[in-house]
């Protein structure tokens, strides 16, 4: 298959606000059903051994204009609720049956509660993420939570399922990551090769289809970069941070690579590899995802970090481990925690001599010039001084 064929696919299943490609899914059995999740990070592991297909709901961009989701939230709260909130509200969201809305914000908790009184037969679930400093503690907080949804959820479904079924879930979606991982290696090494953007539309892709298709079209693109390698450019090679809930717009991301940037590394979709390693596929399955959450989580503005000087290292490590030249900071507008950490993020990238740059985004901007000339002239600056 073609990488360009493969492309137009991803960037008409991502784009998707009607979520055709979920809806033909459960069409072709009327016993499926879906469940929606949130950004950060959601058990997706969970929704399918219940029976569920696992549809992220990452707003709507600048794809419809939002009207009632003005009416629910003030002028200085992020776009995001808003336009899940005009998703739900025109109807697109009908075909879910379920609605995790995961610890990221006080705007997301607040959002949970709106959707039950909006949505009183969906089931909906506000899910607390552990946020203490002792694991044995976090991980029994974690595996309540999982086991009292997996009661809900296989209510609903009439699906409840044994530790084999967790296990082949488990085992799945542990694929998933190893994809995921290896996409990332491939675009840290060879970032040319592999843009942000289409890196990006597949991933996106991949949060509204089964984890099966995701895993064969990774590989079928993975196969096509092989086959149609691309000439290295002199770009600088950034770190992007601090998008790891609201989502930029295509646009913002493609506007950052063509002003001289290869982005080497991320935290777009944070959640589909918020595990940053395989979850063991024997024993008390729930036990083993919550352990896999607070041993191995990945270290974000969402979560607990009980090093006081860890969020100062964080920016530095990332940029070691993909041998960026500099740190882009990206945040939404009016996201508290991206916003809340940045200045100890970047403290930490500056005292070890990386270039930094910070700028604010929307998911319905639409306009990227003054993003093009500010990553034009970083990338320049970094080639000319580097982090002097």
């Amino acid at each position: 298959m073609a990488r360009a064929e493969i492309l137009d696919w991803a960037r008409e299943v991502s784009q998707d606000v009607d979520f055709a490609s979920a809806r033909q899914w459960l069409e072709e059995d009327s016993s499926r059903l879906a469940g929606g999740y949130l950004p950060v990070y959601a058990p997706r592991e969970v929704l399918h051994a219940c029976g569920f297909l696992p549809v992220g709901i990452h707003g709507a961009g600048d794809q419809i204009e939002t009207i009632r989701g003005d009416a629910f939230y003030q002028s200085y709260i992020c776009h995001l609720p808003r336009s899940v909130i005009e998703l739900g509200q025109s109807g697109r969201l009908d075909f879910l049956s379920a609605m995790l809305f995961p610890s990221t914000c006080d705007v997301i908790r607040n959002l949970s509660g709106m959707w039950k009184m909006l949505y009183p037969d969906t089931y909906v679930r506000y899910m607390d993420v552990p946020q203490s400093p002792d694991i044995g503690a976090a991980t029994e907080f974690w595996e309540g939570e999982l086991r009292r949804l997996v009661d809900d959820l296989s209510e609903r479904s009439g699906r409840r399922p044994t530790d084999e079924v967790l296990h082949r879930s488990i085992a799945l979606y542990n694929e998933v990551r190893a994809m995921v991982r290896q996409l990332y290696g491939v675009r840290r090494d060879r970032p040319w090769d592999v843009p942000a953007e289409e890196l990006y539309l597949l991933l996106r892709a991949g949060e509204v289809i089964p984890a099966e298709q995701f895993l064969a079209k990774s590989r079928a693109y993975l196969a096509a970069v092989e086959a149609d390698p691309r000439r290295a450019r002199d770009n600088s090679r950034v770190i992007v941070l601090g998008a790891f809930c609201e989502q930029p717009p295509l646009g913002l991301i493609k506007s950052i690579e063509r002003a001289g940037c290869y982005v080497v590394d991320d935290d777009f979709l944070l959640g589909n590899r918020f595990l940053t390693g395989d979850v063991p596929v024997d024993g008390d399955p729930l036990r083993a995802l919550a352990a896999a959450l607070v041993s191995s989580g990945v270290r974000t503005s969402v979560m607990y970090e009980g090093d006081a000087n860890g969020k100062r290292r964080l920016t530095a490590d990332l940029a070691a481990a993909s041998n960026a030249d500099g740190v882009i900071f990206a945040a939404p507008s009016f996201c508290d925690p991206a916003l809340l950490d940045q200045p100890m993020l970047r403290s930490g990238a500056e005292r070890e001599g990386l270039p930094c740059m910070a700028f604010r985004y929307s998911e319905n901007t639409g306009q990227f010039q003054q993003y093009r000339e500010q990553a034009g002239t970083f990338a320049d600056s970094i080639k000319l001084w580097g982090g002097a």
